[in-house]
């Protein structure tokens, strides 16, 4: 659709609310299709999403998954409008305080911010596993690690199909072996998706965002997104702590989580890789190339891991480390 067509729809979906009139700026895009904007009436804001269908856009996921992550007491934003059809929603505006801004204003206070995202998790998977929602099992998480070979590795030194079925060979029986299916993750859980509400109580103090992704999924997978963001560095202390603080509070062995972590740490990392080179050369969006760097830093932690010993030397063997001859060719 046109964008002309597309502002048109949008603007009559606005007439149909409450904020018909107000002031409207951009707010931020992602690494998706989805745009959003902020509005404005006097003392009061809401968020417009954006999400075209036509770009393979779908906001009932959001809305399914907002209400769920509701019920629990989590903080979601509310819906104040929608028009899934046409795939637009307003949405309650839970501010400007991402974790990234917050604690680079001030670090001292990433071990708080932290522990209450830790404790969102806890919640989250004290509670029964949100229905309906698909699984992020090992004939799932396979292929998507493989995007490393799809993109990292085809886009920097070439095609490499037989590496690729190999390490598949490899990591889905570790995959298979090392985790499991338990809990609702959401999968995008870093500090550009969550925000500081210090004025609400407990775990609701964390405002969540980009949640439509939602899969049924190992209890370590949205713990690794945050603690191994590929945006920021998280202080190694805060790392320590909140592992222990989320096995604490879901009565897990330290020894044992902690192989699934870097398992499942792995997968995201090896997958991560592959969505940035992709997002690079495909879609021109080449400041992902940036962050490359930390994310093979996380995939190094991980492989060292003797839960990793089988596949390491593989995916070594077979990746080039992101030198800056590499990182130049996925920007080109």
């Amino acid at each position: 659709m046109p964008d002309t067509a597309r502002a048109a729809l949008l603007a009559d979906f606005i007439g149909t609310t409450d904020w018909a009139g107000a002031d409207r700026t951009v707010l931020a895009g992602d690494a998706s299709n989805r745009r959003y904007d902020r509005l404005r009436r006097g003392g009061e804001s809401a968020v417009l999403m954006d999400a075209p269908p036509e770009k393979g856009e779908d906001v009932r996921p959001f809305l399914s998954v907002a209400a769920y992550l509701s019920g629990l007491g989590l903080s979601a934003p509310r819906v104040l409008a929608q028009d899934p059809d046409a795939g637009f929603l307003l949405i309650e505006d839970l501010g400007d305080d991402l974790f990234a801004r917050v604690t680079a204003r001030d670090p001292g206070a990433e071990m708080t911010l932290y522990a209450a995202a830790t404790d969102v998790l806890a919640t989250l998977h004290d509670a029964p596993p949100m229905p309906g929602l698909a699984r992020y099992d090992a004939a799932t998480m396979t292929p998507l690690a493989a995007l490393a070979y799809d993109w990292y590795l085809a886009e920097s030194l070439g095609r490499n199909d037989a590496a690729k079925a190999a390490f598949c060979e490899a990591f889905a029986p570790l995959l298979q072996a090392e985790t499991s299916c338990t809990v609702t993750t959401l999968r995008d859980y870093h500090a550009e998706n969550l925000l500081w509400l210090p004025g609400r109580d407990g775990a609701a103090r964390v405002g969540l965002l980009d949640f439509q992704d939602a899969m049924i999924g190992d209890a370590a997978y949205d713990l690794v997104s945050m603690l191994m963001d590929a945006r920021r560095d998280v202080g190694a202390e805060v790392e320590d702590a909140m592992i222990a603080r989320f096995c604490a509070a879901t009565g897990q062995g330290r020894a044992g989580f902690e192989r699934r972590y870097h398992v499942v740490g792995a997968q995201r990392n090896l997958r991560i890789l592959g969505v940035f080179a992709r997002l690079s050369r495909r879609d021109g969006k080449r400041h992902y190339v940036d962050l490359i760097p930390r994310v093979w830093g996380h995939l190094m932690r991980n492989l060292s891991h003797p839960a990793l010993s089988g596949i390491a030397g593989l995916v070594k063997a077979d990746l080039p480390v992101p030198e800056a001859a590499i990182l130049d060719r996925l920007r080109r």
